[in-house]
């Protein structure tokens, strides 16, 4: 068929025509390169994904839905967003999807219209225990708009203590109740939040942003059959580009859409959309479940390394691709072990820990994730190599330069876009 006279991005043109952007671009792809990412919110989306990102589908504007817009023209990108819906009902096994969200905090906005009036009540997770700004944050819509009552985690364990969580709803008796975390490095229970919403009659929500990836590649158990709604990310352990998504059951099906649109958003993003679809496909694919799996397995092999380290891992470790670290043993704030392992070429990022002393901008705790070195084709042997080098990094502020010497050999052997994967 030979190559169209245009398809997308010429990067020859941008360096052109904008040289100092451009050169922002290289630089960006020389930082990741660099060093290794940790961010466990973060990671390598595929050459795939990146072209669909780039494409002319950024060009149509599509309100509405496949065969339901109010623009002319939008035959051709109807047909990317019916593949991202096929896709996405296909690998999670859900009734209904919506994928035009731009972000998880649009999910999560659109799943609370659907579902609640401003001043309702709602059951989520505390922020400083792991939840998200749109579980209830007074700096958040969610806390704003909304009656929140918060569960956290038990002193001594520090998981979820589903009795509060229980006491909790047959107390306030709230019309939603939100499961999921940013910061929760343990499995959550869905089949008992499914219980307790049943008890008292609420519409339970899952908000799994950060371990969709895991639960498609078949790492850890889903969400979808226990929830009402699910939110989600692409951006995360999915591997996608950058936005959001909900699934739902089919009796929510047409509130889920109207509160997309037209309730908080116009105009979706076709060509995110068409980049969402070519995630979908990814990880149909049998080495995408291959993938996820071995995220887990590096993250409990980098938690092992850590914590032999004396770097303790709350909750004792990680059933997921992400560990919350408590660094207290050390004497060293997590916005201290931020700016030393930046110094070092790895890249994590301060957390609170529950119960934590001390302020979010300066935490007790480090947050570290797997997904990009994993894409990047590490296993378990690097993973506690990488462990070693972080702990270094943290206790020895003076030796960044050797730990960085470290991390350059590690990664001349995983570079990551040196191949497709």
């Amino acid at each position: 068929m030979g190559v169209p006279p245009y398809y997308g991005p010429d990067f020859g043109r941008l360096q052109r025509q904008d040289p100092e952007l451009a050169q922002v671009l290289l630089d960006e792809l020389d930082r990741v390169r660099g060093g290794l990412q940790l961010i466990a919110s973060e990671n390598l989306t595929s050459p795939a994904v990146l072209a669909a990102l780039g494409s002319t589908l950024n060009n149509k504007y599509a309100e509405g839905y496949p065969g339901n817009r109010y623009y002319g023209g939008c035959e051709v990108v109807d047909r990317a967003e019916r593949l991202a819906i096929e896709r996405a009902c296909q690998l999670f096994g859900a009734e209904h999807a919506n994928v035009q969200p731009h972000s998880g905090a649009s999910a999560n906005l659109a799943a609370y219209a659907a579902l609640l009036q401003p001043g309702d009540t709602m059951l989520a997770m505390d922020l400083l225990h792991g939840g998200h700004l749109t579980h209830g944050s007074k700096m958040n819509f969610s806390g704003r708009w909304f009656d929140v009552v918060s569960y956290g985690v038990r002193r001594d364990t520090e998981l979820i203590d589903y009795d509060e969580v229980r006491d909790l709803a047959v107390r306030h008796r709230p019309k939603v109740i939100v499961c999921g975390a940013t910061s929760y490095a343990r499995l959550i229970d869905f089949a008992v939040f499914r219980g307790i919403s049943d008890e008292v009659g609420a519409w339970l929500l899952a908000d799994v942003a950060h371990p969709i990836g895991l639960m498609a590649g078949g790492a850890i158990p889903s969400a979808v059959p226990y929830a009402d709604v699910v939110t989600y990310t692409t951006h995360k352990a999915l591997r996608g580009p950058r936005g959001g998504g909900i699934l739902c059951t089919a009796e929510l099906a047409g509130r889920i859409d109207r509160a997309v649109y037209p309730f908080i958003q116009s105009g979706p993003l076709m060509h995110a959309v068409a980049a969402k679809a070519v995630a979908f496909g990814e990880a149909l694919r049998p080495e995408f479940g291959e993938y996820a799996k071995q995220v887990v397995a590096n993250a409990q092999a980098l938690c092992d390394s850590l914590g032999a380290e004396g770097m303790r891992p709350v909750s004792g470790g990680t059933d997921t691709h992400l560990m919350l670290i408590d660094l207290r043993d050390l004497g060293v704030s997590g916005a201290e072990a931020e700016r030393r392992c930046a110094a070092a070429g790895i890249t994590l990022n301060r957390n609170v820990i529950p119960y934590d002393p001390e302020p979010p901008a300066v935490t007790s705790g480090m947050r570290v994730g797997t997904p990009c070195l994993t894409t990047q084709g590490m296993g378990p042997q690097e993973l506690k190599e990488v462990g070693t080098l972080v702990v270094r990094a943290v206790r020895h502020p003076g030796a960044a330069a050797e730990v960085k010497e470290r991390v350059s050999a590690l990664l001349a052997a995983f570079q990551p876009y040196d191949s497709e994967y």
